[in-house]
């Protein structure tokens, strides 16, 4: 098992890599540019009667926007983190934590404490699904319970373990494991992917465990398998290379998810407001932002101000030109979808404009 220092180290390169380093996907989107929306030229609509707010893991939030899972367990998380979340409160928007492994398994706490800067905020608390099979429910709740989170995140990371050389490689029991903690935590658990999305089948398998929450993680935005590979030596990034665009993109996830009983997040290349739109038109409950706003808050508070304020508004662009009044009214407009996404989800046909 990695030593203390070595855990914070690689939180630290992960951290550095995603505010500056070429870890995006190469020839996979999101597909949000394989959805178009039908413009209405007379929305009857004013901007002031417009309604953001969503249900989120058990909080009510004023916008549909999660800060999404960055970082952890390195000194420069504390100010990173603190910033996001209390950009998250000033909002009214969720924060959640990068993987909380180094203060689960060496104790180490740096990064994961906010709730003096968001006392009312959503806040996740989040591990992997690995490491939560390794302790009992009560050692999770402890987690959750150091940090003040409201809820908790087991990501599910295969690709990314796969392609980091000092990874995890046996994945079994993980079904057992989200069962268990489900029944057992007494808080909101959310499941979520970190950057190769949920398929349908493995959504129907979450929901029959007791699953209400999920967060797509789809491909599209930062590829994790690509951090890993920055950080491999020569025999681990080869692998990393070939499957560095390996993913379910985050629209076709979002589809294939939304009519199952579950509450979905849509997180992996949400760049922006109107990508925000078509996820939460696709069903959607809210959508989750990383990287941007990591890169906005290393430009400082103000920065990190201006992309959420540009986000939201221009969310409620998207809602006023499709005269949809509120979240649940986005989801009924009628949606234009390309042939790629089509492919990954043919349903979508029956929803053509």
């Amino acid at each position: 098992m990695p030593a203390p220092h070595d855990i914070s180290a690689r939180k630290a390169d992960h951290l550095a890599l995603c505010t500056d380093g070429d870890v995006g996907f190469v020839g996979k989107t999101a597909l949000w540019d394989e959805l178009d929306f039908v413009h209405d030229a007379l929305p009857e609509l004013a901007v002031a009667e417009l309604d953001l707010g969503v249900d989120w893991l058990g909080k009510r939030l004023a916008a549909p926007l999660v800060i999404a899972a960055m970082t952890g367990g390195t000194e420069r998380a504390e100010a990173v983190n603190r910033d996001l979340a209390s950009a998250a409160q000033a909002h009214g928007l969720g924060f959640c934590f990068g993987s909380q492994r180094p203060l689960l398994s060496r104790g180490i706490e740096v990064g994961y404490r906010v709730r003096d800067v968001a006392p009312t905020a959503l806040i996740v608390g989040n591990i992997g699904v690995v490491q939560a099979g390794s302790v009992t429910t009560e050692r999770l709740r402890e987690l959750v319970q150091f940090s003040r989170a409201d809820a908790l995140a087991i990501h599910l990371n295969p690709g990314q373990e796969m392609a980091q050389p000092e990874g995890d490689r046996d994945f079994r029991g993980g079904l057992d494991t989200i069962r268990r903690v489900v029944a057992e935590l007494g808080l909101p658990v959310l499941v979520k992917e970190t950057g190769c999305g949920l398929s349908r089948q493995v959504g129907e398998r979450l929901v029959a465990a007791g699953v209400r929450w999920l967060d797509t993680g789809g491909a599209g935005g930062t590829s994790w398998i690509a951090v890993e590979m920055h950080r491999a030596d020569a025999d681990s990034r080869a692998p990393a290379e070939r499957f560095r665009d390996w993913g379910i993109p985050t629209a076709a996830s979002v589809a294939g998810l939304a009519s199952l009983p579950v509450a979905v997040c849509a997180t992996g290349g949400v760049a922006n407001g109107l990508d925000a739109a078509k996820a939460l038109a696709l069903g959607a409950a809210c959508v989750g932002v990383a990287r941007p706003l990591l890169q906005a808050q290393a430009q400082g508070a103000t920065a990190l101000d201006h992309a959420i304020v540009t986000l939201l508004a221009e969310l409620k662009m998207a809602m006023v030109l499709v005269g949809a009044k509120n979240v649940a009214a986005l989801r009924a407009v009628p949606l234009i979808a390309g042939p790629t996404l089509l492919r990954w989800a043919p349903a979508l046909a029956e929803r053509r404009g």
